[in-house]
């Protein structure tokens, strides 16, 4: 009885110090040897880079469009970073997408693109809409559980709307044309905003120089810009049937046509000068016979 008594005692004791360990563990405390206060714990190495890393991929970059005077000018740098590591200088992030459209992302390479191809295809399915098919993208960008786990932001023009899209379910409209994102995202903006009210600076002057100061800034930015200019008055306008200019520059474009044209040209202007010399020329009454 006396051993029954004592097994029961030592585990009794195990199993207080196994939750007494357990709890602590929980709490953050371990101790560091045996007979050692508690003290609290180290986080592990691990999980703290790949949260760095994250958020290094979700921001270390910049893209900025820019709207005046009838152009839309969006710019980005050629960086690629995977937490403190340059990987990469000169990668383009600003591409079209259709016609007249502008899009530029920051974020992971692979999800960016795979929005891109989304953004893309309910550009087909709405040709020219493009706040609707932002509208459908980032609906299933918020309740797909696939794209709902991608990383990236993007952000797209026209010749007549700018958006910025987030897995948040955002579409964002900025009230001046004027938007950035990206770890340089604020410094690019602001160097645009004040760059926008001086006279004579066109869009893509104002992109470039509000890059520079976002570049001189910003740790995850370089000086490799790459632009895309998009005309608004070109992408709005229609072309008129029957339009001088255009039929002009076609038959400039083909020897056949530009040859037929100069020769009947030069017809045109050769017959009111044939009229003139032919009028006092008439053809006199013949004399009868035998006269002189």
């Amino acid at each position: 009885s006396a051993r029954v008594a004592q097994s029961r005692r030592r585990r009794r004791r195990r199993s207080v110090g196994t939750t007494l360990r357990a709890a602590m563990q929980r709490l953050g405390l371990t101790r560091m040897a045996s007979g050692a206060a508690w003290c609290a714990r180290a986080p592990a190495t691990n999980v703290a880079f790949r949260r760095l890393a994250s958020g290094a991929e979700m921001h270390g970059t910049t893209i900025l469009v820019v709207r005046k005077g009838g152009q839309v000018a969006l710019i980005g740098d050629g960086m690629v970073s995977q937490g403190s590591l340059i990987v990469k200088g000169n990668a383009k992030k600003v591409r079209r997408l259709g016609d007249g459209v502008l899009a530029g992302f920051a974020g992971s390479t692979a999800d960016a693109f795979t929005l891109l191809e989304r953004l893309e295809r309910k550009l087909e399915e709405h040709p020219g809409q493009l706040t609707r098919a932002c509208v459908d993208l980032a609906k299933a960008w918020r309740t797909d559980k696939y794209l709902r786990r991608l990383e990236a932001i993007l952000l797209v023009a026209d010749a007549s709307v700018t958006f910025e899209l987030t897995g948040n379910g955002d579409v964002l409209e900025p009230s001046d044309g004027i938007m950035g994102i990206g770890s340089g995202g604020p410094f690019a903006l602001a160097a645009a905003r004040a760059l926008a009210k001086v006279d004579g600076l066109d869009a893509p002057t104002i992109a470039k120089r509000a890059m520079d100061v976002a570049a001189d800034m910003c740790v995850y930015t370089n000086t490799e810009f790459i632009m895309e200019v998009l005309d608004c008055n070109d992408a709005t306008t229609p072309k008129a049937a029957g339009d001088a200019p255009a039929d002009a520059a076609k038959a400039a474009g083909s020897p056949e046509t530009a040859a037929a044209a100069k020769r009947s040209t030069d017809e045109a202007s050769a017959s009111p000068a044939s009229e003139e010399a032919g009028a006092p020329a008439e053809k006199a009454p013949e004399s009868p016979p035998g006269t002189t």
